[in-house]
């Protein structure tokens, strides 16, 4: 058995690897911020309660949904898998913008978990369900 056959075998587990990590990452980053609405949340950004509490809602769905969506082997799996990493993209970049302005011109772009974040749900969302 060579390599390429070991890892070509290996390699529909790298997809939910990839999707499981994404997931969790953001069912954790929302989890955090609970019970809502998320009173330091809310005071860091000044938003309000009925923006902050949505805000939390999409990082925890759009990770629940990531995971889910592997399971689901046809149209609804795709679009489901699109839809929540559309909805992680939108949410780091805010993230950047509101958050992060600064990393823009110095290495911690690059150092942080955010730009994973942000890459992988790019990947998500341009491949969708396919392996």
């Amino acid at each position: 058995m060579n390599i390429q056959t070991l890892f070509g075998k290996l390699k529909p587990y790298s997809y939910f690897f990839l999707r499981i990590f994404l997931g969790i990452a953001f069912i954790i980053h929302g989890a955090e911020k609970l019970p809502l609405p998320p009173e330091k949340f809310m005071q860091y950004f000044n938003f309000g309660p009925l923006f902050s509490s949505f805000i939390v809602i999409c990082e925890i769905f759009s990770g629940v949904f990531l995971i889910f969506a592997f399971f689901i082997k046809n149209w609804v799996g795709n679009l489901l898998t699109r839809f929540a990493a559309g909805t992680m993209i939108i949410i780091m970049i805010c993230a950047f913008y509101l958050a992060h302005q600064d990393w823009f011109i110095n290495t911690k772009l690059f150092t942080s978990e955010q730009i994973f974040l942000i890459t992988i749900g790019f990947f998500f969302f341009i491949n969708g369900n396919s392996q």
